[in-house]
C-alpha cells in the first residue's frame, strides 16, 4: 500500500505538471486587523501552481462556532485540503472550551505538533474572537498579536507593513475594514502570488459577527 500510495502521488504530480519536486503550489496573503471594537479578517483569492494561476477566486476564509455567543472568524494559507482539516479540529476544539480561543487554539497546536498524521498538514491559521487574535503554526506556536495585526503566506510581509503604517497614521481615520482593504492591495501590488479579489470576514465587540459589503 505504501509504494502504491507513493507512485499514485507521482502520478498525480506528473498529470499536474508537478515533475519538479520544488514547483510548489503557492498562496496567498491573509491579514488580520484589529481596530477600536473591530476586528477583519481579509484574504485574496488567488492560487498559484509553479508559474500558473490555477483559480483567482478561492475563498480563504471561514466563520466557526456560527451559532454560538462567541463566533470566531478565520483565514488560511497553504493547502486547502489541510487548513480545512485543520480548522475542523478547531472548532470541535472550540465547542469543547466556549468563549476560550486561546485555549482550544493551543489544544489545537499541540495535538498539530504531537500527532505524525497532523503533521504532514502544510497550512497556517489565522483566527479572531471578539477580544483575541492568533496566529497558529505547524511548528506549534500559538502567537497573539501585540499591536491589532497578524499577516501569513507569500504576501504577508507587504500586508503587515502596510496594516502597521496605516495603523500608526490616526489622522487618516480608517476604520479596520479600509485598513486591511489598502494593505491588502499594497500586497496585491507586490506579490505575484496575491491577486485582488478579496473575501472579508469581521467581528464587532457589541453586535457579534458583521455583514460586510464586498
Amino acid at each position: 500500500m505504501r509504494g502504491k500510495g507513493r507512485g499514485a502521488v507521482l502520478l498525480t504530480r506528473r498529470l499536474l505538471g508537478q515533475a519538479n519536486p520544488h514547483q510548489q503550489t503557492r498562496s496567498t496573503t491573509v491579514l488580520c486587523v484589529r481596530k477600536d471594537d473591530d476586528v477583519i479578517i481579509m484574504a485574496d483569492g488567488q492560487v498559484t501552481f509553479g508559474a500558473s494561476i490555477m483559480k483567482p477566486n478561492v475563498v480563504k476564509t471561514r466563520v466557526l462556532n456560527a451559532d454560538a455567543s462567541s463566533p470566531v472568524i478565520a483565514g488560511f494559507a497553504g493547502a486547502t485540503a489541510d487548513a480545512l482539516a485543520l480548522l475542523e479540529r478547531l472548532e470541535t476544539q472550540i465547542e469543547q472550551h466556549p468563549g476560550q480561543l486561546l485555549r482550544a487554539a493551543v489544544e489545537l497546536a499541540t495535538n498539530w505538533r504531537m500527532d505524525r498524521s497532523l503533521r504532514r498538514l502544510d497550512a497556517s491559521i489565522i483566527v479572531a474572537d471578539k477580544t483575541i487574535s492568533l496566529q497558529l503554526t505547524g511548528n506549534g506556536d500559538v502567537v497573539e498579536s501585540h499591536d491589532g495585526v497578524l499577516s501569513i503566506g507569500s504576501g504577508s510581509p507587504y500586508a503587515g507593513a502596510a496594516a502597521r503604517a496605516l495603523l500608526a497614521e490616526e489622522s487618516l481615520k480608517l476604520d479596520a475594514k479600509e485598513i486591511a482593504e489598502r494593505a491588502m492591495r499594497q500586497a496585491a501590488s507586490s506579490c505575484v502570488y496575491t491577486n485582488d479579489t478579496f473575501t472579508v470576514l469581521g467581528l464587532n465587540q457589541k453586535e457579534g459577527l458583521r455583514d460586510l459589503p464586498k
